[in-house]
This record gives structure tokens, C-alpha cells and sequence, in this order.
């Protein structure tokens, strides 16, 4: 696979400028930067990437990939087709219905409800198979072959990687002084996308992954991508069997630095979210700020922008602690 470049993000920020939103970011009060437990007196910042289209990053990879078929006169009669645990399905519809292109989405049985709905939503066919992600990437497969639709990916390609990584550009805008990003990981599109652009300007990337959903440690550890089992309470949307190529490679740089968080502790960051910002998101968004506690510690007068990758849950779990 080709290797990812600066040039790669920065040609995707002009295909999807204009049609996808501009991140927007929140700087932490110092006691709430205590609260979430860093100790040193750090800037922290909220990366809002939860407000995008589709309610989550993947809408800009979706839209670049589609963009750059579309210039290339290689977009299909039959369309896109997708395997996804849910976002990148919803990214891939949405971007479809906006460019006139039919999509028919696989998902894991497993899938939230709430997912599936917006998905129909947005005019895709759903088809729903087997209990994880790599049963509907199968299929996924045998259905681009069989129909002739153009088969996008979730995260393991350099359209979408380089559509992921426009959001660093735009932070770097935004917070002039950003030594860190931090960043949840499944399959690793978003890792590499940002962490190339942020490594083109000299920022730190961190990558953060579940203890019991870590495709990409269990990939440094062998040297190369491996299947892992899933069993986390972020496996809807990193729950990736195995991280893809180009999340491995840019995981071995220098200015990349993976950690794992435990499921009590993402619980904690979600909950934390609601309680103290009225922030309902899903379990991988709380998987970056869970790093925060411990696993990655922020230096004295670092600044760290915390990236909400995603908000497509039911917050009906959220709720109880403030009733009455």
C-alpha cells in the first residue's frame, strides 16, 4: 500500500472544503482539566469532531473518497458499497446521497439500532450479516464483486485516511500553540491521517485503544497487522479485528505514542462528559479522554486537544444521576 502523505491530507482539505463542517473546539477550565485527571497544569482542549455530518469524523473521508471517484470518472453505475460497524456506513450514506450515488451498507448484526435507522435514513440499502465487522466485510466483498459498486473501506485506505486527517489541519488553525493530539483507535484511519498531518507540523500524536480492543498494539507487537479478539464496551466502533497497514506504519514514528485504557475508565470519561459539559458520545470518543487519567500525562504547560471522534449512541444511560 502506498505510504500516506501531507500532500495526500492537504489535497483532500480542498476536495471536501465546503462540505463538511469546521471542527469546533472547547477549551477545559483548569479545575475541570483536574477533574479528568491530569495533574500537571496542562491546556487542554475539546476537538468537537462529534458535531460533524453523520455525528462523527468519518463523514470527511467518505466525502473525499467519493469526490476524488467522482473526478476520476470512476464512480459505477451500481454505486458504493461499505462494511462497517456503524459510522463509516453512515458517512458513506450520507456522502452517496449527497453526490446522487446509490450505497448499500453491511453491518454485524450487532450494530446499535440507533445506527441502522440513520442509515435507512439516509437512503442506504442495509444489510445486516454475521457478529462482528469482518463477517460484513466479507460479504461486503463478495457483493462489490458480484454488483460492480465501488467497495470504500472503514479506515484501510488512503482516501479515507487522508479525508480523517483534514481535522488536524484544521486544529492546527484553530489552536496555534498544539503540542498533542489525542486520538481513539480501531481500525486506524483516523490515526493515520492525523497523526501524518501532525507529524508534518511537529506535533505529538497519541494513539488510544481499549485494553480488550487492541488490533493496533497486538500489530507493533508482531510486527505486523494480526487478529485480535473484541470484547469491549467501545467495540462498535473500535471494534476492528485487525489494524489496517498505514495505522501500523505511522504507529512506529517517533512522534507517535500508543496507550491502552481500561472499559471502567472510558465508562468514567463518557459519564464525566455528560455530568460535567451535557456531552452525550460514544463509548470510542470517551476512549481518547480516558487516556487522560493516567495512561498518558500531560506534560506542564503542554497543550493537548482531545479529539470527540463520535456521538452516534443512545444516551438514555446517561441520564439517571441528575433526575429530581
Amino acid at each position: 500500500m502506498p505510504q500516506l502523505t501531507h500532500a495526500d491530507v492537504e489535497s483532500a482539505a480542498g476536495r471536501v472544503a465546503g462540505r463538511v463542517r469546521p471542527v469546533a473546539v472547547a477549551r477545559l477550565d483548569p479545575d475541570e482539566t483536574r477533574s479528568y485527571g491530569v495533574e500537571a497544569p496542562a491546556v487542554v482542549w475539546f476537538a468537537l469532531e462529534y458535531m460533524q455530518h453523520t455525528g462523527s469524523f468519518k463523514a470527511r473521508g467518505a466525502q473525499n473518497f467519493l469526490l476524488a471517484h467522482r473526478a476520476a470518472g470512476t464512480l459505477p453505475r451500481a454505486g458504493v458499497t461499505i462494511a462497517s460497524g456503524g459510522n463509516a456506513g453512515l458517512a458513506c450514506a450520507w456522502a452517496a446521497r449527497e453526490q446522487g450515488v446509490r450505497a448499500t451498507v453491511f453491518l454485524p448484526e450487532t450494530a446499535p439500532a440507533v445506527k441502522v435507522a440513520r442509515l435507512r435514513s439516509y437512503g442506504a440499502e442495509v444489510r445486516l450479516v454475521g457478529q462482528g465487522y469482518a463477517d460484513a466485510l466479507v460479504a461486503c466483498g463478495k457483493f462489490a464483486a458480484d454488483s460492480g459498486a465501488l467497495a470504500s473501506h472503514a479506515y484501510d485506505h488512503p482516501l479515507i485516511a487522508a479525508g480523517a486527517g483534514t481535522l488536524l489541519t484544521e486544529l492546527r488553525e484553530r489552536i496555534p500553540a498544539l503540542d498533542t493530539v489525542v486520538v481513539a483507535v480501531g481500525g486506524g484511519g483516523l490515526l493515520a491521517g492525523v497523526a501524518t498531518a501532525a507529524g508534518h507540523h511537529g506535533i505529538r500524536t497519541v494513539a488510544v485503544e481499549p485494553d480488550n480492543c487492541r488490533a493496533l498494539d497486538a500489530a507493533l507487537r508482531a510486527g505486523e497487522p494480526v487478529d485480535v479478539e473484541i470484547d469491549s464496551v467501545a467495540a462498535d466502533s473500535l471494534g476492528a479485528r485487525r489494524a489496517g497497514p498505514m495505522a501500523l506504519a505511522v504507529a512506529r514514528r517517533d512522534d507517535v505514542r500508543t496507550v491502552l485504557v481500561p472499559d471502567a475508565g472510558i465508562v468514567r470519561a463518557r459519564q464525566a462528559l455528560w455530568d460535567q459539559r451535557r456531552i452525550a458520545v460514544e463509548h470510542a470518543a470517551a476512549t481518547a479522554l480516558a487516556a487522560l487519567r493516567g495512561a498518558y500525562a500531560p506534560a506542564a504547560g503542554e497543550t493537548v486537544a482531545v479529539v470527540l471522534c463520535g456521538a452516534n449512541t443512545d444516551p438514555g444511560d446517561l441520564t439517571g444521576r441528575d433526575r429530581g
